[in-house]
């Protein structure tokens, strides 16, 4: 590994460990429902286990990978939904990691025919961890080592909670929400500084233009319209899409990026491919990179796997309200 490699990398954890953190963010935002928005929580006539992965530029040195596992359920009889949500990211080559495990509630709202607003909580507890034993200093690459030389300052790995709400409203073709995350402000300092978790903003929505089926309840070709519209600190970020789906397969394709506001072209251009049976959905998404980075990033790859399985609960019990967005 050159020394240019070596210094960059070092660089980056600097940034990553003293700069104030930002969300990872999924392509796939609608096949990770609950990170998404805990206004998701229980809108399933089923129980419901997700999986996500997502490699973030595999090409640059050190990983840059998320995971996360999810479950929900609804409550028919309360016109309520539950759910848990857990998160592990890491970055970099000292394995800078960050684990959020929430519970999620929402609850029905029925305010016309065919309108519905569903509110929703999360509570979480958040942690934020560094392993310095796989960091590279300068006395371990320099002639001679440096002197004096250089030792990590003590630190302790930091544990906090964090709270996030939410709102959506939505009707049988049209849906449109918010959440605000982070709104404890967790800590993310390790030496004790005033460095927190900006409070982010996710504005998300889409419609239905095209629905067929054989039956009411089963939809077989579906056309829709969506967009996720995320502010975090000095950070933004806009996804807009299309995705089609014509059983049992679904494809997608959406533009990351804000045309005319900053100097590049945008971040990417995502391309997915998936599939839909009742029971089983699994999606492969890949990131074109489209910035300056696009010779270098090697974009980013994303697994996506929801799992649904009936409750004898909601047999004969009041109907669950399905949302009519895509879930990938």
């Amino acid at each position: 590994m050159s020394a240019k490699t070596k210094y960059l990398i070092g660089l980056f954890i600097l940034v990553s460990v003293f700069a104030r953190g930002q969300d990872p963010q999924f392509s796939q935002f609608y096949a990770n429902q609950l990170y998404l928005s805990p206004s998701f929580a229980g809108a399933t006539e089923d129980n419901r286990v997700a999986l996500n992965w997502r490699n973030q530029w595999p090409s640059i040195p050190g990983v840059f990978h998320t995971y996360s596992f999810s479950f929900d359920k609804a409550i028919p009889n309360f016109n309520s939904g539950i759910g848990i949500l857990a998160t592990y990211d890491v970055a970099g080559s000292g394995d800078l990691s960050t684990t959020n495990i929430g519970l999620l509630y929402s609850y029905d709202f029925q305010i016309s025919d065919e309108w519905h607003i569903r509110p929703g909580v999360n509570f979480k507890f958040y942690y934020l961890g560094l392993d310095l034993t796989k960091l590279v200093w300068n006395s371990q690459i320099t002639t001679g080592g440096t002197l004096p030389p250089i030792t990590p300052p003590p630190f302790d790995n930091v544990a906090d909670i964090d709270f996030a709400t939410s709102a959506l409203i939505y009707s049988p073709r049209i849906w449109a929400g918010f959440t605000v995350d982070h709104l404890l402000t967790p800590k993310t300092s390790f030496w004790g500084d005033d460095a927190t978790v900006p409070v982010k903003v996710d504005l998300y929505g889409g419609f239905q233009i095209l629905s067929r089926g054989r039956l009411k309840t089963k939809l077989t070709q579906v056309m829709s319209v969506a967009a996720n519209v995320m502010f975090q600190g000095k950070f933004y970020q806009s996804d807009v899409g299309l995705y089609y789906f014509q059983e049992p397969l679904v494809f997608g394709v959406w533009y990351r990026g804000i045309p005319f506001v900053t100097s590049q072209a945008g971040d990417a251009v995502i391309g997915m491919v998936g599939i839909k049976t009742d029971q089983l959905n699994i999606g492969v998404s890949y990131d074109f990179t489209i910035s300056n980075l696009i010779t270098s990033s090697g974009g980013a790859i994303e697994i996506s796997l929801i799992y649904s399985f009936l409750s004898s609960q909601i047999k004969g019990s009041r109907k669950v309200h399905a949302i009519p967005c895509p879930e990938f």
